[in-house]
């Protein structure tokens, strides 16, 4: 959610702390601000809206000083005002704080500190943090910190700057808000995420919860909040600079759009062996004779990682013949789930710090269960919280909107299912390798869905001046309806709506006109005559068809108003390739309607507090 950074060392502050903020727009923001210890005091710069109006503020008055912290605020607790946004400070304005998550008891802690004197500037749940450190601060300023720590309630994380401290910057962390922490040469950076940390370290040391962390030029001091030392290497930062630029194309969505070939070769590369029959993954945890004792697998996710563990049921159930349940985590954490330890939790989550997903895989957990997590972040809490890992490699993915992150998380329970179905029995060798065989080409078949761009674009235009669209799905496909009306809702804003197609005509069906585009779904699968109907449904009341179709299929031609044609590929593999033309087509409306693609109204790339 909300973005921190911090640096201490030997350049202006803000020249190192305003380029990092913009490597992290994708968490999604809607003020900006930065402080800086100049020696005399504290500088504080702050904006509604884009880095770009925090720097024409920073041009006008540039900040000096050597140390410094900045946020990227999305607003929770008060409206987005220049008030509002962070860094916050002390009552004589000594002590300069940024904060993400929530301090649920921020209420009880304001009126507290309200009594005793304190004046509050914000309607924000973050300036108590200020005003608890300044109530504890005598003389001690890392000590006032790790006793606010402990007050505060919630998931948070938090870093802090003081008059009496010119070189330190002090960060604590309560729950599932990460952060990282980089050195080099003299200087140390904090952030809430490695992009903004890249080209400016190569490893980092990962903050975990309930912990607290001293930062001085050049040295880094961990600990617990309680003040227990703490020992911990830094890991390397794989991604690079170049990974958090646009290389070219217009928009992050797009360069990750076509980046999926190579994140799906990444992610199935040496694992499969077509030849033996085997997938191999050494860090997944589970033993051939763990995996013939499993009863039940309970996938748990949010968003666009709930619809590929959709997908991962169907074929889970149909490869391993284990039974798959699928929640979403925030329902998960609202109910009295039947777990134990005969059931395999599997917590899909791109970022690894989704709130919901964490805290659901540690009810599974606390319950018995053996677990499992599926991400695309090295060393992220969901990795080290679950007993296996299953590491999707599509990279650093910077839009909002998931794309080549969905689609590795199809390959990796794809990959789950078949290695789960052999183990256990149900998978021959011979079709095993044959399943293998058909997922290594699935790449190079992407690469030709994607030479279609162009026509779906021209499609895009059959989208202006709508207000709503319907996808349609059978069987595997239904997940990938469910996750192509998410997509071009996230990025258009229109309104749009996934659905079964034998649900039709218990509902839906009633929305079809001529004004409401429908995008039916009908690869070559054993659910396509059934799909045919449905077209025949919705163009008998002249709503207007766009076809997701097997090239070379006529019978779709004569029914369709456009055509987007993919490969011909076995019906498991099909969503890796459906999945494109849907978030093409979102991208594209998306553009054509005006709308920030990367970094749509109201939404964050890592959703970290509940």
């Amino acid at each position: 959610m909300c973005g921190i950074v911090g640096y201490t060392g030997s350049r202006l502050a803000f020249s190192v702390l305003v380029p990092a903020l913009r490597r992290l727009e994708y968490r999604g923001y809607d003020s900006a601000g930065v402080a800086t210890l100049n020696g005399n005091g504290i500088e504080l710069r702050k904006a509604v809206g884009k880095i770009a109006a925090l720097e024409e503020v920073i041009a006008a008055a540039p900040p000096s000083g050597r140390v410094g912290i900045a946020h990227t605020r999305w607003a929770t607790h008060g409206r987005p005002t220049e008030v509002n946004a962070h860094p916050h400070l002390d009552c004589p304005g000594k002590i300069a704080i940024v904060h993400n998550g929530i301090v649920e008891n921020y209420a009880e802690l304001r009126r507290e500190l309200t009594a005793d004197g304190h004046r509050f500037r914000s309607g924000t749940d973050s300036e108590v943090i200020a005003h608890l450190i300044e109530l504890y601060d005598e003389d001690d300023f890392v000590g006032a910190v790790r006793r606010a720590a402990g007050r505060l309630c919630g998931g948070l994380a938090a870093a802090c700057i003081s008059e009496n401290c010119p070189d330190t910057i002090v960060a604590f962390r309560t729950g599932s808000a990460p952060l990282v922490i980089g050195r080099r040469d003299g200087e140390t950076l904090i952030a809430s995420d490695i992009p903004a940390l890249l080209g400016e370290t190569d490893e980092v040391l990962v903050l975990e919860e309930n912990e607290l962390a001293i930062l001085r030029p050049g040295s880094v001091i961990l600990g617990t909040t309680e003040g227990r030392p703490v020992s911990r290497k830094p890991q390397a930062v794989t991604a690079d600079v170049e990974s958090a630029q646009k290389g070219g194309y217009a928009h992050f969505m797009l360069k990750e759009i076509c980046e999926q070939p190579e994140a799906i070769r990444q992610t199935i590369g040496e694992r499969c062996d077509p030849a033996d029959g085997t997938v191999s993954i050494p860090e997944l945890g589970l033993s051939p004779v763990d995996a013939r004792g499993l009863h039940r697998i309970q996938f748990l996710a949010c968003g666009s990682s709930w619809h590929a563990s959709l997908v991962g049921k169907y074929l889970i159930e149909q490869f391993a013949r284990l039974h798959v349940d699928v929640d979403l985590a925030s329902e998960f954490l609202h109910r009295n789930p039947v777990i134990d330890g005969r059931v395999l939790t599997v917590a899909v989550s791109q970022s690894g710090e989704t709130a919901d997903a964490l805290g659901a895989l540690r009810a599974a957990s606390r319950l018995g269960s053996r677990t499992l997590t599926i991400c695309n972040v090295v060393g992220s809490s969901m990795t080290r919280e679950a007993e296996g890992v299953l590491y999707t490699r599509a990279g650093l993915e910077i839009g909002v909107a998931s794309t080549k992150a969905f689609t590795a998380q199809l390959a990796a329970v794809t990959m789950l299912a078949i290695k789960l179905g052999f183990e256990r029995g149900f998978l021959e060798r011979d079709g095993a390798r044959a399943l293998l065989r058909a997922l290594l080409e699935i790449p190079a078949a992407m690469e030709a869905v994607l030479q279609r761009e162009t026509a779906v674009r021209r499609i895009a235009e059959l989208f202006e001046g709508r207000g709503n669209a319907l996808f349609l799905g059978r069987g595997l496909e239904f997940p990938l309806a469910l996750e192509g009306a998410l997509k071009l809702k996230e990025v258009s804003y229109l309104h749009a709506e996934g659905y079964a197609g034998g649900e039709m005509k218990h509902g839906p069906i009633a929305l079809v006109d001529a004004a409401t585009p429908v995008v039916a779904l009908t690869p070559m699968d054993p659910t396509h005559e059934k799909m045919a109907s449905n077209i025949e449904e919705v163009r008998a009341r002249d709503g207007v068809v766009v076809a997701i179709a097997t090239e070379g299929d006529e019978s779709v031609h004569d029914r369709a108003d456009a055509i987007v044609a993919i490969p011909p590929a076995p019906p498991w593999l099909q969503p890796l390739l459906v999945a494109l033309p849907l978030q093409l087509l979102a991208y594209h409306v998306g553009v054509a309607r005006g709308c920030d693609v990367d970094q749509p109204r109201n939404l964050a790339k890592s959703v970290t507090v509940e």
